[in-house]
């Protein structure tokens, strides 16, 4: 999904009264599997829409919203390291890392 796309979506999931969070990579560091403003929403029953590079990072975030953002209403800052050996975590070797803003809507 793009940026418009992400927004449509969010202004649709709002005016359906659904509890969402917003979360965008706001800076990497090594090879990583999206950029700087890619965008997911995650909804209160795990529902996402769009994509911060799927995967572990995108379960981490996923789990992070569901367990801390979503029920304080208070945002937060991710970091997500995929810098692992391939049999460690059974495919985090992107190499890089990033950082996930994860903000209540």
């Amino acid at each position: 999904m793009n940026d418009l796309e992400i927004f449509k979506k969010l202004k649709e999931l709002k005016e359906r009264e659904i509890t969402v969070c917003l979360a965008t990579i706001i800076e990497t560091a090594g090879s990583t599997p999206r950029e700087p403003g890619a965008k997911m929403i995650i909804c209160m029953d795990g529902t996402t829409y769009g994509t911060i590079g799927g995967g572990c990072g995108e379960s981490q975030t996923r789990s992070a919203a569901l367990r801390s953002t979503l029920v304080t209403q208070k945002p937060q800052i991710l970091e997500i390291d995929l810098t692992d050996d391939l049999g460690t975590k059974g495919g985090d070797v992107c190499g890089g890392k990033l950082w996930v803003f994860i903000e209540p809507l």
